[in-house]
């Protein structure tokens, strides 16, 4: 994982706040980079991928969230991560204490070496759309999150509904 810094504590008596940068893809790394050069604390999590190349295997770090790097800058800084033009937002974090604690869990999970796969929650009875693929723009409710991919595609006339396997990554919440 790589850090810029020790992470500070939430701190009342600062202006230092915890937000999840949303940088433009594949630049994360170079974010955190300025991050670094600006002595803000950040957490960039990265996992281990390894990818063949013919008969050669090439070990490759990424982030584990792409896409986003956690932050803590004060609210009088904010502007200053836009300046490179490498996030498209940022989003505060609503319950510090909550947050310092997943982040600390991650810490332990890629400390661990273990492998690792992120995946969307989608809870029982969601409202989802399907973004991309043959049904793009249907609407269906999630059935079981036990499950990743299954949809249930109403038909309320019926009072019934059709099961189908949709991979996560065409879903969006609504």
């Amino acid at each position: 994982m790589q850090t810029g810094s020790p992470p500070l504590p939430p701190s009342d008596a600062t202006d230092l706040r915890w937000h999840v940068a949303h940088t433009k893809p594949r630049c994360e790394k170079k974010f955190a980079a300025l991050l670094t050069a600006e002595g803000f604390a950040h957490e960039l999590p990265l996992g281990k991928v390894q990818r063949r190349y013919g008969v050669r295997i090439r070990v490759h770090t990424k982030p584990i969230f792409p896409g986003y790097v956690f932050i803590q800058v004060p609210e009088t800084a904010r502007a200053r991560c836009y300046q490179q033009n490498l996030i498209v937002r940022l989003i505060p974090v609503s319950d510090e204490k909550t947050f310092l604690t997943q982040l600390e869990a991650v810490r332990r999970i890629v400390a661990s070496g273990l492998e690792t796969a992120v995946r969307p929650l989608f809870p029982k009875g969601q409202l989802v759309q399907v973004v991309s693929g043959p049904l793009r723009g249907m609407q269906g409710v999630v059935d079981d999150p036990n499950r990743p991919g299954g949809v249930i595609i109403m038909i309320d006339a019926l009072q019934q509904g059709l099961l189908v396997k949709i991979p996560a990554v065409d879903l969006r919440l609504m």
